[in-house]
């Protein structure tokens, strides 16, 4: 069964219509980086896949199940996370998600539960994420890149299947957006997992992603980025004229006088 598959799905919020009819697949072990001007809806998708947002019509399932609360086969990493008391150290931020406080993990702790098998589980993630030196680092006291390797951990948690990423590009400076995808790529291939990963760039996913999805406009495109990032497409997508420029090694789009990645 594919990670996410949606059929006739019509999302909305209050009034507003943020999808239409859409239907797609993400293959599974992909990598599709998601994509689309502010406000187009890409948070409200990744939240309906969660079971949060509730799709006016249509269907989602995920690996062949209708979605809802607490899928353990989902590592969410959101785009604004709670916060944590600041004094945390890298190992109790992970701890306190793995009893509970993580979207898709049951609070089902009690003190002295399952520690052995705790300690094990907080020890494989932080490994996989090469953060073992950031196990008992004040979370205050960590940069940008750092933290997004402690949230990237988090949603490793329960071992999912599939990786809901929403921005976490936001605030990297470029260098540390590199690391990112590549550490999520090398995890996503590690594993076998599909990652659908939100950002407003798409150029540090060039030679990562498998496919793109544009998101605006109430529609939503999926394939390679041949296929998705053109003018005509993304004219469409945006209500407006749209050029797509290619320098460099990079990809550009332009809409009404703006780049928008």
């Amino acid at each position: 069964m594919p990670p996410v598959d949606m059929a006739h799905v019509t999302l909305r919020i209050g009034d507003r219509i943020i999808l239409s009819d859409v239907g797609l697949t993400v293959p599974a072990g992909a990598f599709v980086g998601m994509l689309g001007p502010n406000g187009a809806g890409k948070s409200s998708l990744i939240r309906a896949i969660l079971g949060v947002v509730p799709a006016a019509a249509g269907r989602i399932s995920v690996f062949g199940r209708p979605v809802g609360r607490g899928n353990h086969d989902i590592g969410y990493l959101p785009q604004f996370p709670a916060r944590s008391a600041p004094r945390l150290d890298g190992r109790s931020f992970i701890a306190a998600a793995l009893h509970g406080e993580r979207w898709g993990l049951p609070c089902d702790w009690r003190p002295g539960r399952h520690r052995r098998h705790d300690a094990m589980e907080i020890d494989r993630v932080l490994d996989l994420v090469g953060a073992m030196h950031l196990a008992r680092r004040p979370i205050d006291h960590l940069s940008g890149g750092e933290r997004q390797r402690l949230l990237l951990a988090q949603a490793l948690l329960g071992r999912p299947r599939l990786l809901l990423l929403d921005e976490p590009l936001a605030s990297l400076d470029p260098h540390r957006a590199r690391e990112v995808v590549a550490l999520v790529d090398t995890i996503r291939r590690q594993l076998g997992i599909a990652v659908l990963f939100s950002t407003h760039d798409l150029n540090p996913l060039l030679g990562v992603m498998d496919q793109v999805l544009y998101v605006g406009r109430g529609a939503a495109r999926l394939g390679t980025v041949d296929e998705v990032v053109t003018g005509p497409v993304l004219s469409a997508l945006y209500g407006m004229p749209v050029e797509v420029i290619r320098a460099n090694g990079r990809i550009f789009v332009v809409a009404d006088g703006v780049v928008q990645s």
